[in-house]
């Protein structure tokens, strides 16, 4: 098994900037998911981790790493402090080019790492990471996409070009998000498979005793069937 921390460049001709990210490939991979987090959250969300450890007893290699920088994230932390003095102050996490330019990015970092593999990618994301892993499916080769709680909403291009199969889930106490959900999947008219999974008494954050165990289970079956084994050279 590979397990290392990561430093993803953000730009090549200065290597202090740069991404931090939890690459983990067990023996014998059947694919590779990259966690896109949502807003306020990060690559130790003991959520995502959870979801993490479960893909990686799967055979499923994984990356989490940070969308937003150390600079980035204590940028975030200040204009909490004082937003209430600052109208219309924008937070990092909550920009969406950004995101998604990040998520593009280490996207490219893991192509080029895995491109001796043949492993096929998929995206885990949740909140307004949505929006950035759905951007991304136009860009890259993407078999597969799990949404959490998904801001599907605040995407910005055509969702029809999406091909990718797509599975979202969703809290029951969170009715606007099932609204807004429901209404990405009748745009995704080209998807190859589509589902909406709503997790009964389940709120936003999937707190709830059980709920994030579940989204593990449901989500490494969902995997297991997009992802077929190949022979690679990362074993």
């Amino acid at each position: 098994m590979i397990k290392e921390v990561v430093k993803i460049p953000l730009d090549e001709s200065v290597s202090q900037i740069f991404v931090e990210g939890c690459l983990v490939i067990p023996d014998n991979p059947i694919g590779f998911v990259i966690f896109v987090h949502g807003s306020g959250s990060s690559k130790k969300s003991a959520r995502n981790q959870l979801v993490s450890h479960k893909f990686n007893e799967n055979s499923i290699g994984t990356l989490l790493f940070d969308l937003l920088t150390k600079e980035e994230q204590e940028s975030d932390k200040r204009l909490e402090n004082i937003i209430s003095e600052v109208p219309g102050g924008t937070f990092n996490k909550f920009n969406i080019s950004l995101l998604t330019k990040r998520l593009s990015i280490a996207t490219r970092w893991v192509i080029d790492f895995l491109k001796d593999s043949n492993l096929k990618l998929a995206f885990f994301a949740s909140s307004t990471g949505a929006a950035a892993a759905l951007t991304c499916a136009n860009k890259f080769d993407i078999s597969s996409i799990i949404i959490r709680s998904g801001r599907s909403d605040l995407i910005n291009t055509d969702l029809s070009q999406v091909v990718s199969s797509c599975l979202f889930f969703v809290g029951s106490k969170e009715t606007t998000l099932i609204k807004i959900n429901k209404k990405t999947i009748k745009q995704l008219r080209h998807s190859v498979e589509k589902e909406l999974i709503i997790v009964p008494n389940t709120s936003h954050l999937f707190e709830e005793e059980g709920a994030m165990e579940n989204v593990a289970n449901l989500s490494t079956l969902w995997f297991k069937k997009h992802f077929r084994p190949m022979v690679n050279t990362l074993s």
